[in-house]
């Protein structure tokens, strides 16, 4: 896939003002109201900006912070790591490796039971659901 280029005009004529507020803007969606908080869907995440895959539904897990919450994207290079010094404390934002747009942070040693001990924790807004084979989601035995 071709790196995704637009000015941010392009951005806003392509973009809901909620989307383009959280993928554009690093803004946050209030906690428990994005559509993918709680689903269970087989599939794969995708960029809501550009269609990039970012996580598959096997990845997604139940942390009840609000968000939905995932222990690792699909690949290595579907995301880019920034620090963030925004709201007074160091966090690390999560970006689309390919148009660049805001997704959410990552945290680590918060003791949830997933394989990599990360919190991948992502605005449903900067996301799109594709429902496919992404994993096997609807296992009663995940966390």
């Amino acid at each position: 896939m071709a790196k995704a280029q637009l000015s941010e005009d392009e951005w806003r004529k392509r973009l809901t003002p909620a989307e383009y507020r959280v993928l554009r803007q690093a803004g946050t969606e209030r906690p428990f109201t994005g559509e993918y908080t709680d689903t269970k869907t087989n599939g794969v995440y995708k960029c809501r900006a550009c269609g990039a895959e970012l996580f598959k539904s096997d990845a997604k897990f139940e942390s009840h912070c609000g968000w939905p919450s995932f222990y690792q994207p699909s690949e290595g290079d579907a995301v880019v790591l920034l620090e963030d010094r925004s709201l007074g404390a160091v966090r690390t934002e999560v970006r689309c490796a390919n148009c660049d747009s805001h997704l959410g942070h990552v945290f680590e040693g918060e003791g949830y039971d997933v394989p990599t001990d990360q919190r991948w924790c992502i605005n449903s807004v900067s996301l799109s659901l594709d429902p496919s084979d992404g994993g096997d989601a609807d296992d009663a035995s995940r966390p």
